[in-house]
């Protein structure tokens, strides 16, 4: 299936975020690194959209761009209507607390914290007040109603990344970006961390957007863009790993332009 084919399969979802001519550059001179290349792209909403690519395709530049962690050198990102290129630091932090939800492979825990301490932390550095019934629903979702008096260290690493997941979505942020969220993890819990970005999506009306290298883990989302060179080279609606598998393949056999980073 071409890149326009595939992407006329969701012509009826808005996006959420999204990227135009996002160029990113490192280095000057012979040190030069161009991670992003003129990528344009939209993820939409309440859909689960997986980033792949070889290593140094320039996934996780994109996921950081669009997520506001990091800046690009030309071209737009946006969240929803609102750009991110040229807030201040301030207006980005907001931004960031307010409206988007992170998961990273390392879990970021804070150890000192029970399993809702850790789940309400954003809302409670924002001065929010959590809704309880969310709250309510998004512990019946992660499956840790008996872990509530827990810390992290009593917890295992697939029972830390489910709190991690609720934590992302405790504010009902308009995204949730997750970078390897299943990079630390053993197949069967993996799946069961990917099961609950699933749910997110299905029955919450969440946006995911994960970068992942794992074919059966881009199998959840609903389709699969992929990077090469800092370029968007393909998309690929309802993935399976197989399918996902044997694009990965022939990306790895192409001659690789330049080096980018990942």
């Amino acid at each position: 299936m071409s890149l326009l084919e595939s992407l006329a399969t969701l012509p009826d979802a808005r996006p959420a975020a999204r990227v135009e001519e996002a160029v990113k550059i490192y280095g000057i001179g012979d040190t030069e690194v161009r991670a992003l290349d003129h990528v344009s792209v939209d993820f939409p909403a309440e859909r689960f959209t997986a980033i792949m690519g070889p290593s140094g395709s320039g996934k996780s530049t994109l996921m950081h761009c669009a997520a506001g962690l990091d800046t690009l050198t030309a071209g737009a990102a946006y969240l929803g209507d609102t750009e991110l290129t040229g807030l201040t630091d301030r207006r980005l932090t907001l931004l960031r607390r307010e409206r988007i939800g992170f998961v990273f492979q390392a879990f970021n825990l804070v150890p000192t914290l029970t399993v809702p301490e850790n789940i309400t932390l954003p809302l409670d550095l924002a001065g929010a007040t959590p809704d309880q019934a969310w709250l309510t629903s998004l512990i019946d979702v992660i499956g840790l109603g008996d872990r509530l008096r827990h810390r992290p260290t009593e917890l295992s690493g697939g029972q830390q990344q489910r709190v991690a997941v609720a934590r992302a979505l405790a504010a009902r942020p308009e995204v949730v970006f997750a970078d390897e969220p299943t990079g630390n993890l053993d197949s069967r819990t993996g799946a069961e961390v990917l099961g609950l970005l699933r749910r997110a999506v299905d029955e919450m009306a969440q946006t995911v957007v994960m970068v992942t290298h794992d074919p059966s883990a881009a199998a959840h989302a609903d389709q699969v863009l992929f990077l090469a060179d800092g370029r968007l080279v393909d998309t690929m609606a309802a993935p399976t790993a197989d399918r996902v598998l044997d694009r990965m393949k022939a990306m790895d056999s192409r001659p690789s332009r330049k080096p980018v980073r990942s």
